[in-house]
């Protein structure tokens, strides 16, 4: 019996020493998944100080040069931390290198500059598909051993770029709009940046432009906007305590991207952001998003995987994701994934969230042309209030709009009729929904599946919604439902 316990304090013993040296090995354990510990990236102790290349933080100075050279500084030395003390910091783009700490201190404020003629014209993906945008404000592609720490602010200047719809705003905020400079108001309630983008806008198809001339193509910059924070090709990524807002498009899109940390940081950006999307973790692997907080004008979690035949092309599914402890404020959804998961999701488990003022708490989104298959999602523990739209919806009509948006306009879903199933049938299965509770939805549950393809072994257990009305199953099947309880007010 001694030898017994003596084992067992041994083997404790080792285990804490192993979550001492690796805090988040716990959140990979005991999961109904395999999936690898996920460590933070090793970063050298050296370090440097913006300030030591000339940079100058009054808000005015434009300090591109200065983080180039202070990164190149620490790359050709092996790498290590970047300091950015309290100031504003104004900028154009800033691209990391491998084993690179960008770090700010409190009262940093890293302000990128709306001056497209800052941001080139690159080869990249853009929702799901391959297309060409501006360069993104922060940027590392094929790195290894990143981090952007610390207790400050990046924010992404993205009301020089992003346009604004009248429904969405107060009557100050859209005289405030309509009278900034370069600005056109190209139909009835809806504000563009400049009239190179209405003319982008008119000729784009799902936002993907076609121009004849690298001259056409830089009067349509500002419909090029940019992903503020794109992580492309990463491996070993942490972003931890800043505060990231006001982007151009979406806030955060790692792409590609193995082992990544997302923690205590805050991603906002105003309600009527268009395409405001928080956290958008697009053919990801290893990925740990934990103690954050998210308020967007757009989806808040997202998970992605490309879209149609350029996503299924790419083929790498999002895979082997964990969400604890997150707060979603405002935003089209809490949890999403798709609509863009052409390459796949799945080994997927969210924890101990809660969403509050969301128009869908849990949002599933598809439509016949993606293909790609959604399974193994495990959701628990979440907790909603004041839902504008659906607790939990799946929607497989998806037509580029909010659920709130669809209800307001009448749009029913079209093509109702049985098609044949082929690689680009969206396929959603084995799904675990437990311990839910939301208090005030508009209706308790959309299930919305294709004929051809139902939504299929959705478990619900232990769910309790108030709602104004009941919920709606149409093509599904297997859908088991354990102590699930709908109070309609």
């Amino acid at each position: 019996m001694k030898k017994m316990f003596l084992t067992l304090v041994a083997a404790l013993a080792v285990s804490l020493c192993a979550q001492a040296q690796n805090p988040y090995k716990q959140y990979t354990e005991k999961l109904p998944f395999q999936m690898p510990e996920v460590s933070a990236p090793a970063i050298p102790a050296r370090q440097v100080n913006l300030k030591s290349y000339g940079a100058v933080g009054d808000g005015i100075t434009l300090n591109t040069k200065a983080f180039a050279k202070a990164i190149d500084a620490l790359s050709k030395k092996g790498g290590g931390r970047l300091v950015v003390p309290q100031g504003v910091w104004f900028t154009g783009p800033i691209e990391l290198k491998s084993n690179i700490e960008l770090h700010l201190e409190v009262g940093a404020v890293v302000q990128f500059s709306g001056d497209d003629s800052l941001y080139k014209i690159i080869t990249t993906s853009f929702e799901g598909l391959d297309t060409r945008r501006c360069q993104s404000p922060l940027t590392a592609n094929g790195c290894e051993n990143i981090a952007i720490t610390g207790n400050g602010v990046i924010d992404g200047n993205g009301q020089y770029w992003r346009p604004v719809k009248r429904s969405k705003v107060t009557d100050s905020q859209w005289k405030e709009v309509t009278s900034r400079p370069g600005g056109v108001v190209p139909k009835k309630d809806y504000w563009v940046p400049s009239q190179g983008y209405a003319d982008a806008e008119k000729n784009a198809n799902m936002n993907v432009v076609n121009a004849s001339s690298e001259a056409e193509w830089n009067s349509y910059k500002r419909f090029l906007r940019p992903v503020m924070i794109s992580l492309v090709n990463c491996k070993n990524v942490l972003l931890q305590d800043v505060i990231f807002q006001n982007s151009p498009a979406w806030n955060l899109h790692p792409l590609m991207c193995e082992n990544i940390i997302i923690e205590r940081v805050l991603a906002r950006n105003p309600a009527y952001a268009q395409n405001g999307d928080a956290l958008d973790l697009e053919s990801c692997k290893n990925a740990l998003i934990i103690n954050s907080k998210f308020d967007a004008g757009d989806d808040g979690i997202c998970i992605k995987s490309g879209k149609d035949a350029d996503g299924r092309r790419r083929g790498i599914p999002c895979e082997n994701v964990v969400v604890d402890g997150c707060t979603v404020f405002a935003g089209h959804g809490g949890f999403v994934v798709g609509s863009e998961m052409s390459g796949g999701v799945k080994n997927i488990l969210v924890k101990d969230c809660q969403f509050l003022g969301t128009d869908v708490g849990l949002r599933f989104k598809s439509t016949r042309g993606r293909g790609g298959i959604v399974e193994n999602i495990f959701i628990e523990n979440v907790s909603m209030t004041d839902i504008k739209t659906d607790a939990i919806t799946f929607n497989m009509y998806y037509g580029g709009k909010s659920v709130a948006e669809m209800l307001a306009d009448g749009d029913n879903p079209d093509n109702v009729t049985k098609q044949p199933v082929t690689e680009e049938t969206p396929i959603f299965r084995n799904i675990d929904i437990k311990n839910i509770v939301c208090n005030g939805a508009g209706r308790a549950m959309e299930f919305n599946g294709l004929p051809e393809m139902p939504i299929n072994g959705i478990r619900l257990q232990n769910i309790n919604i108030i709602a104004k009305s009941d919920a709606v199953f149409n093509n599904c099947q297997n859908i088991k439902q354990r102590n699930v309880h709908i109070k309609v007010q």
